[in-house]
């Protein structure tokens, strides 16, 4: 069963609920039944490849967000990290992630495979109806740059102190085996979705695992010099925050691939519809993510933090991602500014534990990805609370305790910390070969 059969019914009957409630009419039947299935098989095809390469353009999103959050001498490698773990997420999710994730489920655990694309409905004397609803690749595209945002998340969490093969060696882990397995478990048609999980884009199944992976790799890789001294928690700026505003521009816009697309159709006018809510929805609650941490910044320090702004952003649109659909316009504001306020006292609070979090990532995709599920619920009458949990806890300890373990097998046997002098120079010269940029000195005048 692939990801689009199993979602779709479920969206449909979310639409028809929400509009119901708001004294408008809702379709008695799916609307397909009167649509001309070749016509629908395009429009759906065309759905996954458009929003799927908005997707892969958060790709540019991180990398420049993460670029300008770390120090100069570091920021050739974070562009680095990021085209190449978006190359080995496609690869790996080619020859063994999607397979693992959705062929032939068995309640935990789908097929051990290289993918190959099937699509019985065109031959060579044209379609076929009843034969499938989308082009195989297309979905393919679609779920693998998802897969792709999730290594992100981690690159941001341990940037300027780990080794980039020691890197690329998790995320080949974390993107062929770790992420595609808890993914069967919901959008695989797996024990979770029997339950009724719910995670419409991936609030738990794509960001939350993020963050826990990146939480273990903080953890086992310690933090950054300098970060944490007698007892002192010593800020370190990035470079470029004009570059960081971009990359979240950048993420923002991503995002209504990320959301939009995951309807899973646009063959129907019910399905366009529904889109459109799901964009109001996204962008609302980035806004709404915006607003509460920049009035909340002011109310506790005096003073507005870009950053914190720029996490209340993608705080918001991880929060409206397990059910971008279902909510009015303003519950949507509300859900992205609740996920706003708890960024804003997420990132002082890991400081506190002494946990190094180059960019906050921990904090906006793991901290917001849980609120956003468990707020599934708010507007989501099919969804319980206890199975929101349920969910949340067994994909949580899943992707922490196999990540801690991969984190723990690198550590002690090809490492994953970067030697002192070459922290202390920069991982553009270190693991990259970069000499110091002239204008803005030695590695040590730009520490």
């Amino acid at each position: 069963m692939t990801f689009a059969n199993l979602r779709f019914g479920r969206s449909a009957r979310l639409a028809a609920a929400a509009f119901a409630g708001l004294g408008i009419a809702a379709f008695a039947a799916p609307a397909s039944a009167a649509t001309d299935p070749e016509t629908a098989f395009i429009f759906n095809t065309l759905s996954f490849l458009m929003h799927g390469f908005l997707v892969m353009w958060m790709a540019a999103g991180f990398a420049m967000l993460e670029a300008g959050l770390v120090r100069t001498k570091n920021t050739t490698m974070q562009c680095l990290k990021n085209i190449t773990l978006y190359s080995v997420a496609g690869i790996m999710y080619y020859l063994i992630g999607y397979n693992l994730m959705y062929m032939d489920v068995s309640g935990f655990i789908g097929s051990v495979s290289i993918w190959s694309a099937a699509d019985p409905g065109i031959t060579a004397d044209g379609f076929v109806a009843g034969e499938g609803d989308y082009a195989a690749g297309s979905d393919w595209f679609f779920q693998m740059v998802f897969v792709a945002a999730t290594a992100s998340i981690v690159s941001g969490t341990v940037a300027e102190r780990v080794k980039i093969w020691a890197f690329l060696a998790f995320t080949v882990v974390l993107t062929g085996i770790i992420y595609p397995i808890q993914g069967s478990w919901t959008w695989g048609g797996g024990w979770l979705s029997e339950m009724g999980f719910s995670d419409f884009a991936g609030s738990t199944i794509v960001h939350s695992v993020g963050g826990w992976a990146a939480l273990a790799g903080a953890i086992i890789i310690g933090a950054r010099k300098g970060k944490y001294v007698d007892g002192k928690i010593n800020p370190i700026p990035g470079a470029n925050l004009p570059l960081a505003t971009l990359g979240t521009f950048i993420l923002w816009m991503g995002w209504f691939g990320f959301n939009g697309g995951s309807q899973l159709a646009m063959g129907t006018a019910a399905d366009v519809r529904d889109i459109s809510s799901i964009y109001i929805n996204t962008n609302l609650a980035a806004a709404g993510g915006v607003v509460a941490a920049v009035i909340l910044t002011q109310v506790l320090y005096k003073k507005i933090d870009l950053t914190m702004a720029l996490n209340g952003a993608l705080a918001g649109l991880v929060s409206i991602t397990a059910e971008p659909l279902a909510p009015a316009p303003g519950l949507a504001i509300l859900i992205g500014a609740v996920g706003g306020v708890l960024v804003v006292f997420a990132v002082p609070l890991l400081d506190k534990l002494k946990i190094d979090d180059v960019v906050g990532a921990i904090s906006v995709h793991l901290v917001a990805g849980i609120w956003g599920t468990l707020a599934v619920p708010l507007s989501n009458g099919d969804a319980s609370f206890i199975t929101q949990i349920i969910g949340i806890v067994s994909i949580g300890a899943y992707t922490f305790i196999f990540s801690a373990i991969v984190w723990t097998v690198l550590k002690v046997t090809i490492g994953v910390r970067i030697d002192e002098e070459g922290e202390h120079d920069g991982l553009d010269k270190a693991e990259c070969g970069m000499e110091a940029y002239p204008e803005f000195g030695t590695g040590s005048q730009r520490l």
